[in-house]
């Protein structure tokens, strides 16, 4: 006899609706365990989703190009007997990041001598690192922080989130000077030295990196240099650039390992025309073309900068439309701006390869409207980020890692192992800074003794483009998905005296209430979109609801104020469009 069960999408975070972009395996094979059977790929990574038990694949129920959730069906699996007495259970609940999801693996031993003791090692030192590690000495704690590089603040700060705003912070204002001919303004065309970009950069960086030196020696945390792996569920050890090592001993551990960027195997990286976003903030040079690969958030971002400062930019995304999971009504206005100012957009469409050729990258493309080659002075790939969970030696401590390299944790960010904690990018979507302080301070109180949770209602994202998007709780497509009941405000800033004043009338500003009224989702796109979202983040935190927002008196004119008037739109009361009373 035989047993067929539905093997589902397991918890891969907080992002929903992600598309599959690579179908592992086929009807007829026969997988093990933890096998891989799809890949799918959000706007800030990729990923691979395991099988959670042994079998032979009987169905395929979804294909290239189709978005997924938790819950999702992916196969139809066919298992033994035997086999699927015990293993059905597993394949009823999904797999999730807060939980393990395979067994943990037998710890090391280590018997040598510890160099370096403390009751708080924390792994890392980007923004969930620097705050669990801060935050543990607030309450007492002896800490030690490793970070792998000579200053200490991780991707965020030294070459991602911050060095990116100072960029782009140059390039809204380049955009904004280009378009005040047309209210009669006029400046001369821009000269730029890179040479001062660069170094207006990097003191942007420096100032912050070298604040958190200060407060690290203020605190009397311990930084040490180095690569550190684990050795034993006690103790990691540090191989510092120059060769030498030092064994670090703990009581507690908080993993705060980040993530790198996803590299395609293909793609020729030893070409250094060929760029990831790391090294397009160094911003080398200005090429004539340039070819971004993925629509997401931070290739949108690094496209607005290279767009300002003169390069003729292609943008070309595997899905049907750019920065997927934001409902498309909030990206099109952003859409309808960069496809006048780009040289192409191309959607449904991926590189299937690039060559080298002493007249540019030559890059091959499978695309309705794309042409099948065209060719580029530099190519940056931007197609998301991988955790670094399988890097650091994990499971010499014991600590499960699943197949992607996420660390389960519960909402305590404690791992199987009770000592040893992880947060940030290592375990699980959204990857965002700010998600992960909060996972920091989490941490750090649990192992202080205080009743902390990690209990987020919504992280927000924010994408720095221009305009910016903003988005945070339900989308209008998560709703309509899982078929929630909702009702809709909708303020288009045409109709805003702050957004016509300073000539940009393009944005909206969005609102979703549940059956109660209350606000369980928003999304902004125009000037300012991210300083704004904060206050959606907060009624939904509070449980507003639509009477609550909508009654709250905002200053006039401002952009702040057309989360209001959506509320109003919602309420049907709003005086400043006409909006049908409800």
């Amino acid at each position: 006899m035989s047993n067929i069960v539905e093997i589902k999408v397991p918890d891969i975070g907080d992002f929903k609706e992600v598309e599959v972009i690579e179908i592992l395996v086929g009807v007829g094979d026969t997988i093990k365990p933890e096998q891989s059977l799809i890949s799918v790929e959000s706007d800030k990574a990729a990923m691979e989703i395991p099988a959670p038990q042994a079998g032979v694949v009987k169905e395929l129920l979804l294909k290239i190009g189709d978005k997924v959730s938790l819950g999702s069906t992916i196969l139809k699996l066919e298992m033994e007997e035997a086999v699927a007495a015990t293993a059905a259970p597993a394949a009823e609940k999904p797999a999730s990041t807060s939980a393990p999801v395979a067994a943990a693996p037998q710890s090391a031993s280590y018997s040598g001598s510890v160099d370096v003791q403390a009751e708080i090692v924390v792994l890392g030192s980007g923004p969930g690192g620097y705050t669990a590690a801060f935050r543990a000495a607030d309450l007492g704690k002896k800490v030690v922080m490793i970070e792998r590089y000579d200053i200490i603040g991780g991707v965020c700060l030294n070459v991602g989130c911050i060095p990116s705003k100072a960029l782009l912070h140059t390039a809204q204002v380049i955009n904004e000077a280009a378009e005040f001919h047309e209210i009669g303004v006029e400046f001369n065309t821009p000269k730029i030295d890179m040479d001062k970009l660069r170094a207006h950069k990097e003191s942007v960086v420096g100032r912050l990196t070298g604040g958190l030196k200060q407060l690290a020696k203020q605190r009397k945390v311990e930084v040490v240099h180095g690569y550190g792996k684990f050795t034993s569920p006690n103790t990691i050890e540090v191989v510092a650039a120059d060769g030498s090592k030092k064994i670090v001993g703990f009581e507690s551990c908080i993993i705060a390992a980040g993530s790198r960027v996803t590299k395609l195997p293909f793609i020729p990286w030893a070409d250094s025309r060929v760029m990831d976003s790391t090294d397009a903030l160094e911003i080398e040079e200005v090429p004539k073309r340039l070819l971004v690969v993925g629509g997401g958030i931070i290739g949108l971002e690094m496209a607005t900068v290279y767009d300002a400062l003169g390069a003729k930019v292609t943008v070309v995304e595997l899905s049907p439309g750019l920065m997927p999971g934001v409902d498309r009504d909030i990206v099109r206005p952003l859409e309808r701006r960069i496809k006048k100012r780009y040289e192409n957009i191309y959607l449904n469409t991926k590189v299937t390869a690039i060559e080298p050729t002493d007249a540019g990258l030559l890059c091959s493309f499978e695309g309705k409207g794309a042409p099948a080659t065209d060719t580029f002075d530099r190519v940056l790939v931007s197609i998301g980020r991988t955790p670094n969970g399988k890097l650091i030696d994990a499971d010499k401590a014991g600590v499960t890692v699943n197949e992607a390299g996420f660390i389960p944790v519960d909402k305590q960010m404690r791992t199987n192992v009770p000592h040893i904690f992880a947060i940030g990018d290592v375990v699980g979507q959204p990857m965002l800074a700010h998600k992960a302080t909060h996972e920091g301070r989490t941490a750090a109180e649990v192992i202080a003794g205080m009743n902390s949770f990690f209990d987020a209602r919504t992280i927000p994202s924010v994408a720095y483009t221009d305009p910016e998007v903003a988005w945070m709780g339900k989308t209008e497509e998560q709703c309509k998905a899982e078929g929630i009941e909702y009702t809709k405000g909708v303020f288009p800033w045409a109709a805003s005296g702050r957004s016509l004043s300073i000539g940009r009338d393009e944005g909206m500003t969005k609102v979703l209430f549940g059956a109660d009224h209350k606000i369980i989702g928003a999304a902004i796109v125009g000037t300012n979109a991210g300083e704004l979202i904060a206050e959606a983040v907060l009624a939904l935190e509070m449980g507003a609801d639509a009477h609550d927002i909508g009654m709250a008196i905002h200053p006039h004119p401002t952009l702040s104020e057309t989360l209001n008037f959506a509320a109003e739109v919602a309420l049907g009361s709003c005086t400043d469009i006409y909006a049908p009373k409800k």
